[in-house]
Protein backbone atom coordinates (compact mmCIF):
# COMPACT_ATOMS: atom_id res chain seq x y z
CA UNK A 1 0.00 0.00 0.00
CA UNK A 2 1.02 3.78 -0.18
CA UNK A 3 2.18 5.30 2.48
CA UNK A 4 -0.05 7.69 3.95
CA UNK A 5 1.36 8.87 7.41
CA UNK A 6 2.62 12.39 7.53
CA UNK A 7 6.72 12.22 7.71
CA UNK A 8 7.87 11.89 11.35
CA UNK A 9 10.47 14.89 12.76
CA UNK A 10 13.86 14.69 12.58
CA UNK A 11 14.19 15.24 16.09
CA UNK A 12 11.98 12.03 17.14
CA UNK A 13 14.05 9.70 14.61
CA UNK A 14 17.25 10.78 15.97
CA UNK A 15 15.51 9.97 19.56
CA UNK A 16 14.51 6.95 18.08
CA UNK A 17 16.85 5.53 15.96
CA UNK A 18 19.88 7.07 17.97
CA UNK A 19 21.86 8.94 14.75
CA UNK A 20 24.21 11.37 15.17
CA UNK A 21 23.21 14.42 16.24
CA UNK A 22 24.03 17.21 13.35
CA UNK A 23 27.58 18.77 13.34
CA UNK A 24 28.26 21.67 13.76
CA UNK A 25 27.29 24.15 10.94
CA UNK A 26 24.54 21.64 10.21
CA UNK A 27 21.21 22.25 10.56
CA UNK A 28 18.29 20.00 10.22
CA UNK A 29 16.75 21.68 7.16
CA UNK A 30 19.81 20.46 5.25
CA UNK A 31 18.29 17.34 5.71
CA UNK A 32 16.14 15.65 2.84
CA UNK A 33 12.70 15.42 3.74
CA UNK A 34 11.73 11.69 3.96
CA UNK A 35 8.64 9.92 3.06
CA UNK A 36 6.98 7.53 5.98
CA UNK A 37 8.56 4.47 3.78
CA UNK A 38 12.00 6.39 4.00
CA UNK A 39 12.14 7.32 7.41
CA UNK A 40 10.97 3.34 8.57
CA UNK A 41 13.89 2.40 6.44
CA UNK A 42 16.55 5.14 8.25
CA UNK A 43 15.01 3.92 11.69
CA UNK A 44 15.65 0.23 10.67
CA UNK A 45 18.81 1.02 9.35
CA UNK A 46 20.04 2.54 12.75
CA UNK A 47 17.87 0.13 14.94
CA UNK A 48 20.78 -1.97 16.83
CA UNK A 49 17.97 -4.16 18.35
CA UNK A 50 17.64 -6.21 15.23
CA UNK A 51 20.73 -8.30 15.70
CA UNK A 52 20.99 -11.53 18.35
CA UNK A 53 22.62 -10.71 21.00
CA UNK A 54 20.58 -7.11 20.42
CA UNK A 55 23.66 -4.29 20.06
CA UNK A 56 24.83 -3.82 15.78
CA UNK A 57 22.29 -2.03 13.32
CA UNK A 58 23.45 -1.77 9.65
CA UNK A 59 25.10 2.04 10.54
CA UNK A 60 27.19 0.35 12.40
CA UNK A 61 28.84 -0.87 9.51
CA UNK A 62 27.67 2.06 7.23
CA UNK A 63 28.17 4.73 9.34
CA UNK A 64 27.11 8.14 7.60
CA UNK A 65 30.52 9.09 9.98
CA UNK A 66 32.61 7.07 7.61
CA UNK A 67 31.20 7.39 4.19
CA UNK A 68 28.51 4.83 4.84
CA UNK A 69 31.19 2.41 5.39
CA UNK A 70 33.12 0.98 8.90
CA UNK A 71 33.99 3.74 11.10
CA UNK A 72 36.11 0.85 12.96
CA UNK A 73 39.02 1.35 10.15
CA UNK A 74 41.37 -0.67 12.75
CA UNK A 75 39.92 -3.87 11.12
CA UNK A 76 40.13 -5.25 7.76
CA UNK A 77 36.73 -6.72 8.01
CA UNK A 78 33.66 -6.18 10.81
CA UNK A 79 33.08 -7.91 13.90
CA UNK A 80 29.89 -9.06 14.32
CA UNK A 81 26.93 -9.22 16.81
CA UNK A 82 29.48 -11.85 18.53
CA UNK A 83 32.79 -10.37 19.73
CA UNK A 84 34.66 -13.30 18.39
CA UNK A 85 33.04 -13.65 15.15
CA UNK A 86 34.27 -11.62 12.34
CA UNK A 87 33.29 -11.17 8.17
CA UNK A 88 35.38 -12.63 5.47
CA UNK A 89 35.23 -9.25 3.51
CA UNK A 90 36.03 -5.69 4.12
CA UNK A 91 32.63 -3.95 4.32
CA UNK A 92 31.74 -1.95 0.71
CA UNK A 93 30.12 1.20 1.16
CA UNK A 94 26.66 1.49 1.14
CA UNK A 95 26.29 5.21 -0.21
CA UNK A 96 25.50 5.21 -4.07
CA UNK A 97 24.79 1.21 -4.07
CA UNK A 98 21.20 2.11 -5.07
CA UNK A 99 22.85 2.98 -9.05
CA UNK A 100 24.35 -0.44 -9.04
CA UNK A 101 22.32 -2.73 -11.75
CA UNK A 102 21.61 -6.47 -11.16
CA UNK A 103 24.48 -9.03 -12.04
CA UNK A 104 24.21 -10.24 -15.48
CA UNK A 105 26.83 -11.40 -18.10
CA UNK A 106 27.59 -8.76 -21.18
CA UNK A 107 27.70 -10.81 -24.22
CA UNK A 108 29.39 -8.04 -26.14
CA UNK A 109 32.34 -7.39 -23.65
CA UNK A 110 32.67 -11.15 -22.56
CA UNK A 111 32.40 -10.12 -18.91
CA UNK A 112 29.92 -9.96 -15.74
CA UNK A 113 28.50 -6.73 -14.47
CA UNK A 114 26.84 -5.60 -11.11
CA UNK A 115 25.28 -6.88 -8.91
CA UNK A 116 25.79 -6.41 -5.34
CA UNK A 117 28.04 -7.43 -2.78
CA UNK A 118 31.76 -7.68 -3.59
CA UNK A 119 30.54 -11.12 -5.57
CA UNK A 120 27.48 -9.79 -7.01
CA UNK A 121 25.38 -12.11 -4.99
CA UNK A 122 22.38 -10.13 -4.08
CA UNK A 123 20.19 -8.37 -7.57
CA UNK A 124 18.66 -5.40 -5.75
CA UNK A 125 19.14 -3.17 -2.60
CA UNK A 126 16.62 -5.35 -0.83
CA UNK A 127 18.22 -8.49 -1.74
CA UNK A 128 21.81 -6.90 0.03
CA UNK A 129 19.58 -5.79 2.91
CA UNK A 130 18.55 -9.36 3.85
CA UNK A 131 21.80 -10.76 4.47
CA UNK A 132 23.57 -9.69 7.17
CA UNK A 133 20.50 -10.11 9.46
CA UNK A 134 20.87 -13.55 8.78
CA UNK A 135 24.68 -14.15 8.51
CA UNK A 136 25.85 -16.02 11.63
CA UNK A 137 29.09 -13.78 11.65
CA UNK A 138 27.70 -10.52 11.02
CA UNK A 139 23.82 -9.79 13.30
CA UNK A 140 23.63 -13.21 13.25
CA UNK A 141 19.62 -13.84 13.87
CA UNK A 142 19.16 -17.52 14.20
CA UNK A 143 16.06 -17.00 11.70
CA UNK A 144 13.14 -14.58 10.01
CA UNK A 145 11.01 -15.19 13.31
CA UNK A 146 13.61 -13.76 15.65
CA UNK A 147 13.75 -10.53 13.45
CA UNK A 148 9.99 -10.08 13.48
CA UNK A 149 9.59 -10.75 16.75
CA UNK A 150 12.14 -7.88 17.24
CA UNK A 151 9.94 -5.24 15.12
CA UNK A 152 7.46 -6.44 16.70
CA UNK A 153 8.47 -4.63 19.86
CA UNK A 154 9.94 -1.78 18.04
CA UNK A 155 9.22 2.03 19.14
CA UNK A 156 8.53 2.33 15.28
CA UNK A 157 5.95 -0.50 15.02
CA UNK A 158 3.20 1.91 14.69
CA UNK A 159 5.24 3.22 11.49
CA UNK A 160 5.33 -0.02 10.28
CA UNK A 161 1.83 -0.75 10.34
CA UNK A 162 1.00 2.51 8.76
CA UNK A 163 3.45 2.21 6.01
CA UNK A 164 2.83 -1.79 5.22
CA UNK A 165 -0.34 -2.48 6.61
CA UNK A 166 -1.80 -3.07 9.95
CA UNK A 167 -0.88 -7.05 9.36
CA UNK A 168 1.86 -6.35 8.23
CA UNK A 169 4.03 -7.95 11.65
CA UNK A 170 1.69 -10.94 11.58
CA UNK A 171 3.70 -13.05 9.43
CA UNK A 172 7.40 -13.37 9.81
CA UNK A 173 8.37 -13.63 6.01
CA UNK A 174 6.65 -10.73 4.71
CA UNK A 175 7.56 -8.44 8.27
CA UNK A 176 11.20 -9.58 6.62
CA UNK A 177 10.72 -8.73 3.09
CA UNK A 178 9.04 -4.97 3.90
CA UNK A 179 11.50 -4.67 6.36
CA UNK A 180 14.20 -4.78 3.62
CA UNK A 181 12.43 -2.85 1.47
CA UNK A 182 11.88 -0.04 3.75
CA UNK A 183 15.68 0.00 4.32
CA UNK A 184 16.36 -0.38 0.35
CA UNK A 185 14.11 3.04 -0.07
CA UNK A 186 16.33 4.75 2.81
CA UNK A 187 19.47 3.70 1.06
CA UNK A 188 18.10 5.28 -2.52
CA UNK A 189 17.34 8.56 -0.81
CA UNK A 190 19.91 11.45 -1.28
CA UNK A 191 20.67 11.60 2.62
CA UNK A 192 22.88 8.26 1.39
CA UNK A 193 24.13 9.84 -1.95
CA UNK A 194 24.14 13.38 -2.08
CA UNK A 195 26.49 13.69 -4.87
CA UNK A 196 27.70 16.86 -3.02
CA UNK A 197 31.39 16.32 -2.71
CA UNK A 198 33.82 19.08 -3.87
CA UNK A 199 34.66 17.00 -7.52
CA UNK A 200 30.69 17.53 -7.79
CA UNK A 201 31.19 21.42 -7.43
CA UNK A 202 34.08 21.66 -9.66
CA UNK A 203 31.92 19.58 -12.33
CA UNK A 204 29.02 22.07 -11.79
CA UNK A 205 31.34 25.12 -12.04
CA UNK A 206 30.96 25.88 -8.32
CA UNK A 207 34.31 24.65 -7.08
CA UNK A 208 37.89 24.83 -8.03
CA UNK A 209 40.87 21.98 -7.74
CA UNK A 210 43.73 23.04 -6.86
CA UNK A 211 46.47 22.77 -9.05
CA UNK A 212 47.56 19.06 -7.43
CA UNK A 213 44.29 18.05 -7.38
CA UNK A 214 44.13 18.91 -11.17
CA UNK A 215 47.16 16.97 -11.92
CA UNK A 216 45.91 14.32 -10.19
CA UNK A 217 42.38 14.64 -12.17
CA UNK A 218 44.71 14.06 -14.94
CA UNK A 219 46.73 11.48 -14.42
CA UNK A 220 43.76 9.62 -13.29
CA UNK A 221 42.06 10.12 -16.45
CA UNK A 222 45.83 9.64 -18.55
CA UNK A 223 45.58 6.48 -20.66
CA UNK A 224 49.14 6.10 -20.84
CA UNK A 225 49.31 7.32 -17.02
CA UNK A 226 47.23 5.97 -13.84
CA UNK A 227 44.74 5.15 -17.09
CA UNK A 228 42.49 4.60 -13.72
CA UNK A 229 38.89 6.33 -15.44
CA UNK A 230 39.24 2.70 -17.35
CA UNK A 231 37.38 1.26 -14.42
CA UNK A 232 36.13 4.58 -12.27
CA UNK A 233 34.45 6.58 -14.96
CA UNK A 234 34.92 10.03 -13.76
CA UNK A 235 32.96 12.02 -16.45
CA UNK A 236 29.27 12.58 -16.25
CA UNK A 237 27.33 9.90 -18.20
CA UNK A 238 24.34 10.47 -20.33
CA UNK A 239 21.92 13.41 -20.22
CA UNK A 240 24.72 14.44 -17.56
CA UNK A 241 24.14 12.16 -14.25
CA UNK A 242 27.03 12.38 -12.01
CA UNK A 243 29.30 10.31 -12.57
CA UNK A 244 29.86 7.25 -10.36
CA UNK A 245 33.64 5.79 -10.50
CA UNK A 246 32.55 1.95 -11.09
CA UNK A 247 31.98 0.37 -14.60
CA UNK A 248 30.48 -2.15 -12.35
CA UNK A 249 32.95 -4.77 -13.59
CA UNK A 250 34.87 -7.51 -12.35
CA UNK A 251 38.95 -7.68 -12.20
CA UNK A 252 41.06 -9.71 -10.40
CA UNK A 253 43.93 -7.16 -9.22
CA UNK A 254 46.59 -9.55 -7.98
CA UNK A 255 45.61 -8.66 -4.51
CA UNK A 256 47.55 -10.40 -2.06
CA UNK A 257 45.93 -12.18 1.33
CA UNK A 258 45.82 -10.55 4.33
CA UNK A 259 47.43 -12.09 7.59
CA UNK A 260 45.85 -9.51 9.88
CA UNK A 261 42.43 -10.95 9.10
CA UNK A 262 40.98 -11.70 12.54
CA UNK A 263 38.26 -14.28 9.89
CA UNK A 264 41.38 -16.24 9.72
CA UNK A 265 40.90 -17.23 13.20
CA UNK A 266 36.98 -17.17 13.80
CA UNK A 267 35.43 -20.85 15.11
CA UNK A 268 35.52 -23.45 12.78
CA UNK A 269 31.93 -23.62 12.20
CA UNK A 270 32.08 -20.83 10.32
CA UNK A 271 35.58 -20.57 8.70
CA UNK A 272 36.92 -24.79 8.55
CA UNK A 273 39.70 -23.91 6.27
CA UNK A 274 41.21 -21.13 8.59
CA UNK A 275 44.57 -19.49 7.65
CA UNK A 276 44.26 -21.58 4.63
CA UNK A 277 40.93 -19.84 3.20
CA UNK A 278 40.56 -18.70 0.01
CA UNK A 279 38.21 -15.88 -0.84
CA UNK A 280 37.32 -16.55 -4.77
CA UNK A 281 35.11 -14.19 -5.15
CA UNK A 282 32.81 -14.08 -8.38
CA UNK A 283 34.08 -17.24 -9.51
CA UNK A 284 32.79 -18.93 -6.36
CA UNK A 285 29.14 -17.37 -6.72
CA UNK A 286 28.59 -17.92 -10.72
CA UNK A 287 30.89 -21.39 -10.20
CA UNK A 288 33.22 -20.19 -13.23
CA UNK A 289 36.71 -21.01 -12.33
CA UNK A 290 38.21 -18.15 -15.04
CA UNK A 291 36.19 -15.93 -12.72
CA UNK A 292 38.26 -16.78 -9.63
CA UNK A 293 39.90 -13.80 -7.70
CA UNK A 294 37.64 -11.15 -9.63
CA UNK A 295 35.48 -9.08 -7.14
CA UNK A 296 33.26 -5.86 -8.20
CA UNK A 297 35.33 -2.22 -8.96
CA UNK A 298 34.07 -0.17 -6.01
CA UNK A 299 33.01 3.28 -6.37
CA UNK A 300 35.37 6.16 -5.41
CA UNK A 301 33.06 8.31 -3.77
CA UNK A 302 33.73 8.62 -0.45
CA UNK A 303 37.40 6.65 -0.96
CA UNK A 304 39.09 8.40 1.43
CA UNK A 305 36.47 7.91 3.87
CA UNK A 306 36.53 4.05 4.16
CA UNK A 307 39.90 2.88 4.70
CA UNK A 308 41.02 -0.34 4.82
CA UNK A 309 40.93 -0.87 1.01
CA UNK A 310 40.54 -4.34 -1.48
CA UNK A 311 38.19 -6.73 -0.57
CA UNK A 312 39.96 -7.91 2.71
CA UNK A 313 41.17 -4.82 4.02
CA UNK A 314 44.70 -5.72 3.01
CA UNK A 315 45.72 -2.22 2.23
CA UNK A 316 45.32 0.93 4.74
CA UNK A 317 45.76 3.82 3.10
CA UNK A 318 45.18 5.02 -0.45
CA UNK A 319 49.00 5.76 -1.65
CA UNK A 320 49.84 1.95 -1.12
CA UNK A 321 46.87 1.03 -2.73
CA UNK A 322 47.90 3.35 -6.20
CA UNK A 323 51.63 2.56 -4.98
CA UNK A 324 50.46 -1.35 -5.33
CA UNK A 325 48.64 -0.87 -8.72
CA UNK A 326 51.87 1.24 -10.16
CA UNK A 327 54.71 -1.31 -9.14
CA UNK A 328 52.60 -4.71 -8.74
CA UNK A 329 54.32 -7.12 -11.03
CA UNK A 330 57.82 -5.17 -10.78
CA UNK A 331 58.45 -4.69 -7.01
CA UNK A 332 58.57 -7.38 -4.52
CA UNK A 333 54.97 -7.67 -2.55
CA UNK A 334 53.21 -10.48 -1.89
CA UNK A 335 51.94 -12.81 -3.88
CA UNK A 336 48.25 -12.94 -5.17
CA UNK A 337 45.41 -14.55 -3.04
CA UNK A 338 44.49 -16.02 -6.46
CA UNK A 339 47.15 -16.43 -9.16
CA UNK A 340 44.59 -16.87 -11.83
CA UNK A 341 43.30 -14.45 -13.83
CA UNK A 342 45.05 -11.61 -12.75
CA UNK A 343 44.96 -8.46 -14.81
CA UNK A 344 48.47 -8.03 -16.29
CA UNK A 345 46.98 -5.53 -19.39
CA UNK A 346 46.02 -2.62 -16.97
CA UNK A 347 47.89 -2.44 -14.32
CA UNK A 348 51.34 -3.72 -12.27
CA UNK A 349 53.82 -1.74 -13.99
CA UNK A 350 52.31 1.91 -14.64
CA UNK A 351 55.63 3.82 -14.05
CA UNK A 352 54.11 6.59 -12.23
CA UNK A 353 56.32 8.80 -10.06
CA UNK A 354 55.76 8.69 -6.05
CA UNK A 355 54.68 12.78 -6.84
CA UNK A 356 52.08 11.20 -9.59
CA UNK A 357 50.84 8.51 -6.95
CA UNK A 358 50.42 11.43 -4.46
CA UNK A 359 48.69 13.53 -6.88
CA UNK A 360 46.19 10.73 -7.59
CA UNK A 361 45.53 10.85 -4.38
CA UNK A 362 45.12 14.00 -3.87
CA UNK A 363 42.10 14.32 -6.40
CA UNK A 364 40.41 11.07 -4.95
CA UNK A 365 39.70 12.63 -1.60
CA UNK A 366 37.96 15.54 -3.62
CA UNK A 367 35.63 12.61 -4.25
CA UNK A 368 34.10 12.76 -0.18
CA UNK A 369 30.59 14.01 0.55
CA UNK A 370 29.55 17.14 1.85
CA UNK A 371 31.98 19.49 0.35
CA UNK A 372 30.97 23.19 1.31
CA UNK A 373 31.02 24.93 -2.06
CA UNK A 374 31.44 27.99 0.11
CA UNK A 375 34.84 28.08 1.08
CA UNK A 376 35.79 24.90 3.67
CA UNK A 377 36.96 22.10 2.34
Amino acid sequence: MKPTHAPISIVAALLICGCDAPQPGQTTSQQPELTPQEWLGKLLFFDRDLSTPPGQACSDCHSPSAGFGDPNQQLPVSRGAHPDRFGNRNDLTAAYAAFIPPLRFDEEEDLWVGGLFWDGRAATLADQAKGPPLNPVEMANPDVQAIAEALRGAEYRDLFLTVYGQDALDDADRAFDHMAEAIAMYEKTSEVNPFDSKYDGYLAGEAELTEQELRGLAAFEDEAKGNCAACHPSRPGPEGSPPLFTDHSYDNLGTPKNPESPFYFVPPEFNPDGAAYVDLGLGGFVGDPTQNGKFRVPTLRNVALTPPYMHNGVFKTLYQVVAFYNTRDVAPWPPPEVAANVNHDELGNLDLTPQEIEDIVAFMRTLSDGYDSGGSD
